[in-house]
């Protein structure tokens, strides 16, 4: 049915005579639960578009920063893990990489959105999900061939009517291809309830059908106003409500207030990273953590190219080099967890995860070392730490993802093509 204010059954000039007064309290009834259920899913159709459209936004200004956020609570997690050694603080620093290792992609789920979209910007609806082969029961086929006979296209001249029997019978044969009886039931309710089914005014049979109308628009009522309240307390629908007139300045307000504590985020970790060490840690300076991932604002790498790393505003003044100017004889140390390492790594490199640093600096060569990871976050901080001890060490930009877009060759440990993970 169609969001138009909804035709009274009592009104004389449309049915010719006048409304028997035995039913007028019905009549009114039901034209009054016509126009609420009406307004209500008009009400509930906009709130979707709105919430919609405001979390596409949201996503596209602010994921970046609450990405960037999260990595930055991570890695100050890591670094007091690994100036204390305190089990806690281990916990606290693995929970808080987890939860940025485990962050669905997004921009590939946005992307995929966006992608249906038609010229008018307007979302396509995903295909429907083919049903599965079913047998449908006496009573789901009793009750579609009572549907087919009575809302079969033929049985009207009108376009308009072909159009709408049509559509609804779409429906119909959807839920009989799923054997659904409990659907056709509702299908069929409300086949028999629509106005077009409306018996005369002074038919016997109005009052019945006027009843089972009602009861029809009042479970119609219900059900909106639900859809209604679950958008309201979605997440989305929680912020949207904060501001519903001005959503832009809002999202304006929390992006500042995101920033803000980013940058408090970033002085603590360049405090953790740049101070001395305290007493828990045995003098020994601090150690290097984990990895702060791609850079939350930039797109990721294509073959050929890297993006600016964070390591660069992060670690400004370590020691780097462009993946694609390392020497071929250099002398290299990987710094990435077994199961990267296992998918694609540098022949002849020494491979001793971030971790173990630390335990095993005996293993280290005196020569020139450039350290790798997989895209610069890890590595930077181990060379920091190294330079710190003296050593001569260059971070690679980039990492792996730099090195294997620079070209240069790669082994896997399984025999298979190696790639970066």
């Amino acid at each position: 049915m169609s969001a138009q204010s909804p035709a009274r059954w009592t009104d004389p000039e449309r049915w010719g005579y006048p409304r028997p007064e035995a039913g007028g309290e019905l009549e009114e009834r039901v034209a009054a639960a016509e126009l609420a259920w009406l307004s209500m899913d008009v009400d509930v159709q906009t709130l979707r578009v709105e919430i919609d459209n405001f979390a596409l936004i949201h996503h596209q200004l602010l994921g970046p920063l609450y990405a960037r956020l999260d990595e930055l609570d991570a890695l100050v997690a890591e670094a007091v893990a690994a100036r204390t050694g305190r089990p806690e603080d281990l916990r606290r620093a693995a929970e808080a990489r987890r939860q940025v290792e485990e962050l669905p992609d997004l921009d590939a789920l946005f992307d995929s959105v966006l992608e249906q979209s038609g010229q008018d910007g307007e979302t396509a609806p995903p295909p429907p999900a083919a049903p599965e082969r079913v047998r449908p029961g006496k009573e789901a086929q009793r009750i579609y061939r009572e549907l087919v006979r009575r809302a079969h296209p033929d049985l009207t001249t009108d376009p308009a009517e072909q159009q709408r029997r049509a559509g609804f019978l779409a429906r119909v044969n959807e839920a009989y291809a799923y054997g659904d009886a409990a659907a056709l039931g509702a299908l069929a309710t409300e086949w028999s309830t629509a106005p077009e089914a409306a018996p005369a005014v002074d038919a016997p049979d109005r009052p019945d059908w006027l009843r089972r109308r009602l009861d029809w628009l009042t479970a119609k009522i219900a059900e909106t106003a639900a859809e209604q309240v679950r958008l309201e307390q979605t997440p989305m629908g929680q912020l949207l409500a904060l501001a519903p007139q001005d959503p832009d300045r809002l999202l304006e307000q929390l992006a500042e207030e995101l920033l803000a504590k980013a940058a408090e985020r970033q002085a603590e970790l360049e405090r953790l990273l740049g101070g001395p060490a305290d007493a828990s840690s045995g003098g020994r300076g601090t150690a290097p953590v984990g990895d702060n991932g791609t850079h939350p604002t930039v797109p990721q790498p294509s073959a050929g190219t890297y993006p600016d790393q964070e390591s660069h505003t992060m670690f400004p003044q370590i020691p780097s080099a462009d993946a694609a100017a390392v020497p071929t004889d250099a002398a290299l140390l990987d710094v990435r967890e077994q199961d990267e390492w296992d998918a694609g790594h540098v022949a002849g490199a020494l491979h001793i995860p971030i971790g173990e640093v630390i335990a095993r600096l005996g293993e280290l060569p005196d020569e020139k070392l450039y350290v790798l990871c997989r895209v610069g976050g890890r590595s930077a901080q181990v060379v920091q730490y190294l330079v710190q001890q003296g050593r001569d060490a260059v971070n690679v930009d980039g990492g792996m993802h730099a090195w294997q877009g620079a070209g240069r060759p790669m082994v896997s440990s399984t025999g298979q093509e190696a790639f970066v993970l």
